[in-house]
């Protein structure tokens, strides 16, 4: 496959080359912010999409994926004043993560673009946002982003897990690569460059897990 020259997605840079290539689909890897993204032509279809998101098995009674979801759902929780109210952001078609939270004591509203489209919640402010397992389906992580800082209070923190790709295999047989939803990865250097543009800390405190600190107005 013949990779079709993309700016960055999330930076706006443009790649020197492609990173990687196979026969289905051309990834490029930005030297200004580190995102390895996907070719836009190899995406798939808005209706083909919504239905691999439908073949995922993330119910409420299973231990293993609460447990999955504790990884962040624990570091998280650490970070915030009792009572703090939130938004589990890309929730899926169980709210698994926004329940945990809200067990632990912070009441946490959920939204999900195809499985709980509640648009109202996006004009809110809130004291955390908690995205798992989102943001490397983002075709427009800058807006992505954009819309968390909105959404955040002054001193608020949003909790994201995702993939790190962190070079340990080749990217051609990394598995987290291969699914057909996933445009988008990172890397630390990537979120402190989020960090950076927004006026944000970030801490690392699990593999794959990264907490941002909205300051304070001086």
């Amino acid at each position: 496959m013949i990779a079709s020259y993309s700016p960055c997605p999330l930076c706006g840079g443009m790649p020197a080359e492609p990173y990687h290539t196979d026969a289905q689909r051309s990834f490029f890897r930005c030297a200004v912010c580190t995102l390895i993204y996907l070719d836009p032509a190899a995406r798939l279809s808005p209706e083909d999409e919504s239905a691999r998101y439908t073949l995922h098995d993330n119910a409420a009674d299973d231990l293993r994926y609460s447990q999955f979801l504790s990884r962040l759902a624990d570091p998280l929780a650490r970070h915030l004043k009792p009572g703090a109210r939130g938004l589990d952001f890309g929730c899926g078609p169980a709210p698994v993560l926004a329940k945990l939270l809200s067990d632990a004591g912070f009441p946490c509203e959920f939204y999900d673009p195809f499985f709980a489209p509640k648009s109202d919640l996006l004009e809110r402010e809130y004291d955390f946002v908690a995205a798992s397992e989102v943001v490397e389906h983002a075709y427009d992580p800058a807006a992505m982003f954009t819309l968390f800082a909105r959404l955040l209070a002054h001193g608020g923190t949003l909790g994201i897990m995702t993939r790190f790709y962190g070079h340990e295999e080749p990217f051609d047989e990394w598995w987290y690569r291969r699914d057909p939803t996933h445009v988008c990865f990172y890397d630390e250097a990537t979120m402190q460059w989020i960090a950076t543009q927004h006026g944000w800390t970030v801490a690392f405190p699990r593999p794959h897990v990264a907490l941002f600190l909205v300051p304070h107005p001086r």
